[in-house]
């Protein structure tokens, strides 16, 4: 999926908002998923997880490193597949994650924001951010 510079700066203005809470927004993000999509527990048991609430400290300590990292791919939009290479080889050959995840994630992020920035996130943001996490899960398959 290709980012037109709209799209770019949508999303760049639009994460400055994400920004200062992106641990909270992070947390809630996962935990929607892992109550919403049950399959995508397997991962996270793999590393001893028995509590996936919100209030879960592994919850809230991956959902903030998980936000990290898509602000990370914000700053290297316009390189996503060099920029998120590592990151890819990670999801892909180390920890096996099943690609369909992405867009699960990418679904449970979609609602948070929408709940959280009624204001801001209007439908041309929701494309343009919609189209970036497609094309942060495609850069990580």
């Amino acid at each position: 999926m290709s980012l037109s510079e709209r799209d770019k700066a949508y999303v760049r203005l639009f994460w400055e908002k994400v920004t200062p809470r992106t641990s909270e927004l992070g947390a809630q993000a996962l935990a929607r998923m892992l109550v919403i999509y049950p399959q995508t527990r397997v991962y996270f048991q793999r590393m001893n997880w028995t509590d996936f609430s919100l209030t879960s400290p592994d919850v809230q300590n991956h959902g903030a490193n998980m936000m990290a990292a898509f602000g990370d791919a914000v700053k290297r939009i316009d390189d996503l597949v060099g920029g998120l290479a590592s990151l890819r080889d990670l999801h892909a050959n180390v920890l096996r994650l099943d690609p369909a995840s992405h867009k699960f994630l990418s679904n449970s992020m979609l609602m948070v924001f929408a709940m959280s920035f009624p204001q801001d996130f209007t439908p041309d943001v929701q494309l343009s951010i919609d189209k970036f996490l497609l094309s942060v899960a495609m850069a990580l398959s």
